[in-house]
Formats: C-alpha cells, sequence, structure tokens
C-alpha cells in the first residue's frame, strides 16, 4: 500500500511538516505501508524548498540507521528507475496518477 501524506495541504514550517513525516515513517510498518509519497511542492525559487531539503537530509540519514529502506525524488518516480520498480515489484496493489510524471515537489520513501 502507498500511503500519501500531502504537507503542501497545510504549508506547516519545516520543522513541523519533518515531525509529519516521522510519525508517518513510524507508523508505516504497523499500517502495512509498503511506501508514503511525501508531497511537499518544490519551493517558489525553483531550486527546491526548505521542506524538500531537509527532508531529504534526514532520509539520508533514516537510510543509514536502518529506519527505512531508501528514498528518491518526484523526479526519478518512473517505470525505468531500479527504485521504483523495486517497490512496484514488491507491492503489487500500488498504483499512483504521479508515476511517470517526473515531479520534483514529491518524495517517496520505501519503508523496510
Amino acid at each position: 500500500m502507498l500511503k500519501v501524506l500531502n504537507l503542501k495541504e497545510f504549508s506547516p514550517s519545516v520543522d513541523i511538516a519533518i515531525a509529519n513525516v516521522e510519525i508517518a515513517i513510524e507508523n508505516a510498518e504497523r499500517e502495512g505501508v509498503s511506501a508514503i509519497k511525501v508531497l511537499h511542492g518544490y519551493g517558489s525559487h525553483g531550486r527546491g524548498g526548505a521542506i524538500l531539503l531537509e527532508l531529504r537530509k534526514i532520509l539520508r540519514q533514516y537510510k543509514k540507521q536502518g529506519k527505512i529502506y531508501d528514498f528518491f525524488g518526484g523526479e526519478s518516480w518512473d517505470i525505468f528507475n531500479k527504485k521504483t520498480l523495486y517497490l512496484l515489484n514488491r507491492d503489487k496493489t500500488i498504483f499512483d496518477e504521479d508515476l511517470n510524471k517526473s515531479n520534483p515537489g514529491i518524495t517517496i520513501i520505501i519503508i523496510k
């Protein structure tokens, strides 16, 4: 199952956004979630927003610590990406409207 966490919906601060992602990751295994799609936007200056940058920094740490299996940006959420193929083969129920749309305003987190 793919869980969607829409951070754009309520425009949180970076700290609140990261706290919401941490809670979603903690609950994911118990809920049977294979992956979390975080909708964070790309920022108004076209370089990546503060949430995107902090989120990916934290996720690199989580991957090293074994808290998550992996993560990648929405720009790689397509059927030609190895991580996407891994996830889609692991959970055949996943269907997502953003697949193959190269959207840098999302991040996919693969749960352990």
